[in-house]
């Protein structure tokens, strides 16, 4: 399959299909929220990624609505929060992401983070079940399209379709150069699985876009190492989720299809360590 641009589509294990390159909103202030968004609609992006912890649902809403676009051409994600887990709270919580989206149904819901074992104990995998038998019933109602989860490592997987009857579609990780997570991902994608790759650059602290490598690796195409960072997501099979609320970087993390990486460059940035990034344990977090 050939990726041509942001909106070539990818195929999910259900016959959906998303689009290969997302435009994420993480840590974006929601009084900003709005324009960013309409700034992504009107360059081109089809796929917005959300979080009802990001505070900015309504800010994407909003921006939907002023674009026009029609909905049946967007590609559009919210994720369940840890304070939400449990069978009747899931539910309550899509209604409220889609009340602050207005929207009728959401393109792909996905659980934020695992319930862990640090955190709950034995009772950890019944959580993370009750959880996912909603996101059943919500997918079966209609109102999700896709249906995924977030920060969940193959032995999460493992124990959740335990008593899955619906495999999860998607499962959202943190990915990008020097936090490449390759056992993580591989064990994902021979599950059936896309990975989306959020904090696909780095994020805030990180040292991905000036490191020497990829600077190096940039020149040789005539592009930015932004660009270069999501050529290396892209060519492994991930769907990266790219964040700017300027313009110009915007379009700029578009434009991606127009040059490969060699063998030996995707090498190269592969071995790169200890560039930042949040980097977090989901069996460790306590949030």
């Amino acid at each position: 399959m050939t990726l041509e641009n942001v909106n070539s589509p990818i195929k999910l294990a259900n016959g959906t299909t998303i689009p290969c390159v997302g435009y994420g909103t993480f840590r974006t202030d929601p009084a900003v929220t709005k324009e960013a968004v309409m700034a992504a609609l009107q360059a081109g992006f089809r796929h917005i990624d959300t979080a009802r912890v990001y505070e900015n649902e309504a800010g994407v809403g909003e921006a939907i609505k002023a674009a026009g676009i029609p909905r049946d051409q967007l590609f559009v994600t919210s994720k369940l929060w840890n304070a939400d887990r449990g069978y009747e709270q899931t539910k309550a919580a899509l209604d409220a992401s889609l009340q602050r989206l207005g929207l009728d149904y959401l393109d792909l819901y996905l659980i934020h983070w695992p319930a862990n074992r640090k955190q709950f104990g034995d009772r950890a995998a019944e959580i993370n079940a009750e959880t996912w038998r909603a996101f059943e019933d919500l997918y079966k109602a209609g109102k999700l399209k896709a249906i995924g989860v977030s920060n969940f490592l193959p032995h999460h997987l493992d124990e959740l379709l335990k008593t899955a009857t619906i495999k999860p579609m998607v499962d959202q990780v943190e990915v990008h150069p020097g936090w490449p997570q390759r056992e993580a991902v591989k064990g994902i994608q021979d599950r059936g699985i896309l990975v989306e790759a959020w904090g696909p650059l780095g994020g805030q602290g990180a040292t991905v876009l000036t490191n020497p490598v990829m600077a190096a690796i940039a020149a040789a195409h005539q592009k930015t190492t932004a660009q270069v960072s999501l050529r290396w997501l892209i060519q492994q099979g991930l769907v990266p989720l790219p964040k700017s609320v300027h313009e110009a970087r915007i379009k700029e993390n578009m434009q991606v299809f127009d040059f490969t990486l060699s063998a030996e460059e995707m090498a190269k940035i592969d071995a790169l360590t200890d560039l930042g990034g949040q980097c977090a344990k989901p069996d460790e977090v306590d949030f």
